[in-house]
């Protein structure tokens, strides 16, 4: 490939510089016209391939939080000289251009590149948040944090345990895109938030709107343990609400109550909150059901008390996650007492993209 592509090269100047001569004469030698056009055309899509393995968006319209707009997360952070921000195309502003900017107003040793390897980027934010500055790490899909687990579960988690709080690396908040919108088949649609709730040490969080997501992040940049924030996609996109411009903090491990009910308790994270809230009111209007919608926001360490509390008075939860994602699988021990009132549902899961739609909690399928 490579002597091809010095071949096409040589090509393409001979032809920029008006050498036709040396063109007729490799096509009199034996190269066929074809072979030689198609060689220049990949000399010429190799000067225009990027670096990166995507192709990024346009970007966006600066606007301002106070505005009804799209939210970047990264318009929040503050010019503190100790806090950075790495990851895969980070500098560029990021394959959903949640960091546009940032590395033109704080310069490239704040906001840098990192090499495609998700274990070094949180080892590096390890030793950066060891020594007392933020890191802010970036993976770039969700689905591609499992290379850093044993990084976050084993040394993230247990550093400050390990060492009688002598040491910690609480300063540190990997982010990371979530969750399905479609069309991303297995390696960008996961929800991987499952694997990390049994972990103490850390904390999961994981916003359902704009407004959550500012209040969150900045939560977890501030907060002393490690953290790792996922962010809905769709809310990179589709996601309008007003967000006050001023910093502010929603608390962690704070659960939230939606809606209140009497006869079943519906618990959600994430953009799953959306559609739980449109079930409960059609449960309401053509089943006569009253019920209370929550969003847990921080699945690790989660708000035991509120939902405990909630299901003795509903006598009922359902989870938004499928059937082994959900009951098992992210909520612990606290909740075993009341194990007989889960009652998550099963799924058929199909190899077609349009399988998604069934995957994912739907109306239907919740209701």
């Amino acid at each position: 490939m490579a002597a091809v592509a010095a071949f096409a090269g040589w090509l393409l100047r001979l032809r920029a510089a008006g050498a036709d001569g040396p063109w007729r004469r490799l096509c009199g030698a034996g190269l066929s016209r074809g072979f030689l056009q198609s060689a220049s055309a990949y000399g010429a899509a190799a000067q225009r391939r990027q670096v990166a393995h995507f192709t990024f968006q346009p970007d966006p319209e600066p606007v301002e939080y106070g505005k009804k707009s799209h939210q970047s997360s990264f318009e929040i952070l503050q010019p503190v000289n100790d806090t950075v921000i790495f990851g895969e195309d980070v500098a560029f502003g990021g394959v959903f251009r949640c960091t546009v900017g940032l590395r033109d107003k704080y310069g490239k040793d704040r906001v840098f590149n990192t090499p495609l390897c998700e274990q070094g980027i949180v080892g590096f934010g390890i030793g950066i948040a060891v020594t007392g500055a933020t890191a802010i790490a970036e993976i770039q899909f969700a689905d591609y944090i499992f290379p850093a687990f044993d990084q976050i579960v084993n040394e993230a988690a247990k550093y400050r345990y390990r060492s009688g709080d002598l040491f910690n690396c609480g300063s540190l908040t990997i982010r990371s895109p979530w969750g399905c919108v479609g069309h991303g088949a297995l390696y960008h649609s996961q929800s991987p938030e499952a694997f990390f709730a049994h972990c103490p040490g850390i904390k999961v969080v994981v916003p359902r709107s704009p407004f959550q997501a500012k209040g969150l992040l900045l939560s977890c940049i501030e907060d002393k343990n490690p953290c790792i924030f996922f962010e809905p996609k769709i809310l990179y996109r589709a996601a309008v609400e007003q967000v006050p411009v001023e910093p502010y903090n929603i608390p962690l491990s704070q659960a939230e109550v939606i809606q209140e009910g009497s006869d079943v308790t519906l618990v959600a994270w994430g953009t799953q909150v959306h559609v739980i809230r449109e079930v409960a009111a059609m449960a309401r209007e053509k089943l006569g059901v009253s019920c209370e919608v929550i969003d847990l926001r921080t699945i690790l360490p989660w708000d035991v008390d509120t939902v405990c509390k909630l299901i003795q008075m509903t006598k009922l939860c359902n989870q938004n996650m499928y059937i082994g994602q959900g009951r098992p699988a992210v909520f612990p021990h606290e909740l075993r007492p009341h194990a007989s009132l889960f009652k998550p549902y099963d799924i058929n899961l199909g190899f077609s993209e349009l399988f998604s739609r069934y995957i994912l909690v739907c109306i239907a399928g919740a209701a």
